[in-house]
């Protein structure tokens, strides 16, 4: 069957952008062709430096014939009604349609016969329109301004359209460009045009013109032939998914060439020889097995065979990265004359955010939270506070403000220098983890303490502004800081109020009044609300972070609040709660209990529609117990009580639960032989107080109201 083959040729399409490209046009030339009644039996789209294509097979040479019925307005509908329905139908007169009756009467039906076009004449319709309306994330104007296109716009300037259908030219002009059967190869080492009207002799041609169309096959062979060449020398390359990829699309016909540099650079951090190799060269590391540090050579990736060998390039990629490296080992040793201590006063120059003052003031509360919270994490306070005053002491640095993405590393490499405590350096360069959802977690006491109290203070700040985010809005990354503090508190068992003691101290010290009105409430209460507000903040995060885990929304939010109804904020008790719950309902005992409990509260929720004093948990008096049921469901309970309160007061969740498993059985005969709503309003009452201290006694394990199913 034909297909369609339609390839857009540019200047250098940037590399983070083609793969998204690519599969964007792919989605919406098969999206067209679903539309038009094509049933392609496959779409595939190419992303490359200069060319993005898409082969669509298995197309019919016309579109089919349509047929369409469309239901109009009854008999005798008024006539403004006939009109718009007859205008929508494309037709003139009532003549042209079928009359058909239902159990309601008569009304008019439209049948709408649509002759196939041929399938050309719709690619050049909708191939046109997807361009001009292709979402790029930038793109730009050129050429002529007038016309149809005056506005069209492209990620780069187009140089020539191929688009072919059944082997011949589909003719439509975009962006002042006329379509045709035309492109080209290798911008060097075959720039002379290529004709071409279908996709295998296309890929073909394109190969022998030193073109690789797969974005897949471009990577394979950047990996292989610069592993190979490491492996030719003893050496292992550096692996570098986004590097590879960002070769990838710079390089048409990629040839791997390996280079060295002076082994003088090896005396500098290998995250500065990266960062330096990477960021402006899109050079990759290699590596020496024996030491386990970064070798004085690398490799980078050519878009040409060179008539030499590579030796001309190869001399001119290692002169450039030799002026870069001497430009890093100028700053780290100029950045090693002044000690990271006496830098924190430069970071009173570095706002950190109106109304919040300077970094540096940040330092101090991050560094006076750290060293409260220490002790709770083994940590020596002093230490804890000394490395929470350095932490963010490298970023203004010359070497990270040459390259951001060193800040950490670096700090923890000037520390070493200048002999600060190796715990102090680890929790500069660690305070920064984890950074995201995969990222590792730092386990040595001092750096959590800094990691913990720079996400707090900051989540704090922005409360206490009125900043927290919006729905569609979280310029300051908040929702990660408390994702971070949260995988921080759960990883190593740090049970920290989020409201109260020493958090509730922070929030209210060293950054100024409250944004509150003090006409409606005290300064102390707008800070209780807004405390609130962000444990909600924090409780929100957390769902979404059991979640991930596999874990039911409805089993945390039956941990979310304690025996008050007022929300929990310690969360490591909640995740203790809740493995402790998702065990207990695993089992039978714990299934029925969660049932019966159930139908406890259907039963008081009833009640307490009519009367909200209809049960008390402490209203049950043993002189109306008179089935021996209830006799024993009210001692089940009064052992269970304080077995469950010990339990839970220890934080033996697993105990408490084993303590509620054991009113299963009377629960249940209770249900069975006695009568809840007796016609004794005395008799009712008791037992519906029974059923509530049920109620009362689950609750301090978990809201049972919550579970489903």
């Amino acid at each position: 069957m034909p297909e369609l083959l339609l390839e857009i040729f540019s200047e250098e399409i940037p590399a983070r952008m083609q793969m998204r490209a690519a599969a964007e046009l792919e989605r919406q030339i098969n999206q067209r062709l679903m539309d038009a009644g094509f049933m392609p039996e496959g779409v595939k789209g190419f992303a490359g430096p200069r060319r993005l294509t898409v082969v669509a097979t298995g197309l019919p040479a016309r579109q089919p014939d349509r047929r369409e019925e469309k239901k109009g307005p009854r008999a005798g509908a008024p006539e403004k009604a006939i009109a718009g329905f007859l205008k929508s139908a494309g037709l003139s007169s009532l003549d042209q349609c079928e009359k058909r009756e239902d159990k309601k009467g008569a009304f008019y039906v439209a049948v709408i016969e649509q002759k196939g076009k041929p399938a050309a004449e719709l690619i050049a319709e909708f191939v046109p329109e997807i361009m001009r309306g292709f979402p790029w994330p930038k793109s730009m104007r050129w050429g002529s301004s007038s016309g149809d296109d005056g506005d069209f716009k492209w990620v780069r300037p187009i140089h020539r359209v191929l688009c072919a259908f059944d082997a011949e030219i589909v003719d439509f002009e975009i962006g002042g460009v006329s379509s045709g059967d035309k492109t080209q190869g290798h911008r060097f080492m075959a720039p002379d045009e290529i004709q071409t009207r279908s996709f295998e002799d296309y890929a073909a041609k394109l190969r022998a013109a030193k073109v690789v169309l797969e974005s897949h096959e471009r990577r394979e062979i950047i990996a292989k032939d610069a592993a190979t060449l490491c492996k030719a020398q003893g050496l292992e390359l550096v692996a570098d998914k986004g590097l590879l990829n960002e070769v990838a699309g710079l390089a048409e016909w990629p040839v791997a060439i390996m280079g060295a540099f002076d082994e003088k650079f090896l005396a500098l951090p290998d995250e500065v020889l990266t960062a330096s190799m990477r960021g402006h060269q899109k050079y990759f590391s290699v590596k020496n097995p024996k030491t386990g540090r970064l070798a004085n050579k690398f490799v980078c990736i050519a878009n040409i065979e060179a008539s030499d060998g590579g030796k001309a390039m190869r001399d001119g990629y290692e002169r450039v990265l030799t002026a870069r490296l001497s430009d890093g080992w100028y700053l780290y040793n100029q950045d090693l004359k002044k000690p990271l201590s006496d830098r924190v006063a430069d970071l009173d120059k570095v706002t950190f955010f109106e109304g919040l003052g300077s970094v540096g003031d940040k330092a101090r509360r991050v560094a006076a939270l750290a060293k409260e919270i220490a002790p709770t994490l083994g940590a020596k306070p002093d230490i804890a506070e000394r490395a929470a005053m350095l932490a963010k002491a490298d970023l203004v640095t010359g070497m990270v403000h040459e390259f951001p993405e060193l800040q950490g590393a670096m700090g923890r490499y000037y520390a070493l220098e200048q002999n600060e405590p190796t715990e102090v350096a680890d929790a500069i360069r660690d305070h920064y983890k984890p950074a995201g959802q995969d990222d590792d977690v730092p386990t040595a006491p001092v750096s959590v303490a800094v990691a913990l109290a720079d996400r707090l203070v900051s989540l704090f700040a922005f409360w206490r502004i009125g900043e927290p985010p919006t729905g569609s809005s979280d310029p300051f990354a908040l929702r990660r800081a408390a994702l971070g503090a949260i995988k921080l508190m759960l990883t190593c068992n740090i049970q920290l109020s989020l409201t109260r003691g020493v958090c509730e101290k922070h929030f209210a010290s060293g950054l100024g009044p409250h944004t509150y009105s003090p006409s409606r409430e005290s300064q102390q209460d707008a800070e209780r609300r807004t405390l609130q507000h962000l444990l909600s903040f924090f409780h929100e995060r957390l769902k979404v972070y059991l979640k991930d885990q596999g874990h039911r929304y409805d089993h945390i939010d039956a941990l979310l609040t304690d025996t008050d109804g007022k929300l929990q904020d310690d969360l490591v008790l909640i995740v203790n709660k809740l493995k402790a719950l998702e065990a207990f309902l695993k089992t039978d005992d714990g299934t029925n209990l969660a049932a019966a409990y159930k139908r406890a509260a259907n039963i008081l929720k009833a009640e307490e529609k009519k009367d909200k004093a209809a049960a008390e948990p402490g209203g049950v008096r043993a002189s109306l117990l008179q089935e021996s049921q209830e006799k024993l469901l009210f001692a089940a309970l009064a052992d269970a009580e304080a077995k469950v309160e010990k339990a839970a007061a220890a934080e033996d969740f697993e105990a408490a639960m084993s303590a509620l498993a054991l009113l299963r059985a009377p629960l249940d005969a209770f249900f069975e032989k006695v009568t809840v709503n007796a016609d004794d309003a005395d008799l009712r009452a008791n037992r519906l107080s029974l059923l509530a201290r049920l109620r009362a006694a689950t609750s301090r394990v978990a809201d049972f109201s919550k579970l489903e199913g």
